[in-house]
């Protein structure tokens, strides 16, 4: 009887265990014209906190290396501390909701200790349709203002000021055949025209393939880029 019992008990216990210690894994891939790159993290959930180690085609093709290596800790939805190993460099960030005449206002602050730059980034949701948003970096006159409104769950107008260069950004989205996603961009500054054809599947990962033409030049040549993300867990 003690047998049975302490046999149960264990395996319950490692249930427990590897139930709270979730493993995910993510493989992504860029290619373009001229080279092709490669990021995998993987990610463990201890509870409320995940811990993550991403690593870059640098830290695999020449070693293994520490290129391309960081660590990092987080608890959703409120704080992350990120290591990155070879340049030895700490990013923190917070996050934390607070509410402005019952409107939740979404701040996230972020610090690299490295460069010494810190950012503070907010979002004010007005209604489900629409949403103001604003990222500055401290002690610069880096800042955007972006207004957002979303069409019935389908279509998305984001026009964005960018105090720094004194110019508009626009960005327009729509969903189609279900679940793919469309989306044009237009800076007025570069007169860089993208366009974004993207598909997100947890069963079949999700790619993104991107096309721009810079309308400055003589020559418009379109540049592609193609990314595609593989995800698993264990």
């Amino acid at each position: 009887g003690d047998t049975k019992h302490s046999l149960s008990l264990s395996l319950s216990s490692l249930y427990c265990v590897s139930s709270t210690m979730a493993m995910k894994a993510s493989v992504k891939g860029k290619f373009d014209a001229g080279k092709s790159t490669g990021v995998g993290s993987l990610a463990f959930n201890a509870g409320d906190i995940k811990l993550r180690a991403t690593m870059t085609d640098a830290t695999l093709v020449a070693g293994p290396t520490l290129n391309g290596l960081s660590l990092a800790v987080e608890k959703p939805g409120f704080f992350m501390v990120e290591y990155n190993v070879p340049k030895k460099d700490v990013r923190f960030q917070f996050m934390n909701t607070v509410r402005i005449a019952e409107k939740p206002l979404n701040l996230t602050y972020i610090h690299s200790r490295g460069d010494n730059r810190t950012i503070v980034d907010g979002s004010l949701s007005i209604d489900p349709a629409n949403k103001i948003s604003a990222n500055y970096m401290v002690g610069t006159n880096n800042c955007k203002l972006k207004y957002t409104y979303a069409h019935g769950g389908i279509a998305t107008f984001e026009p964005c000021y960018d105090l720094a260069k004194n110019a508009w950004d626009f960005a327009v989205s729509r969903k189609v055949y279900g679940g793919d996603m469309l989306k044009a961009t237009y800076q007025t500054s570069s007169k860089l025209l993208g366009m974004e054809w993207s598909r997100n599947s947890k069963y079949t990962g999700s790619f993104k393939v991107c096309a721009s033409v810079n309308l400055a030049e003589e020559v418009k040549t379109p540049k592609l880029t193609a990314e595609t993300t593989w995800n698993l867990e264990m």
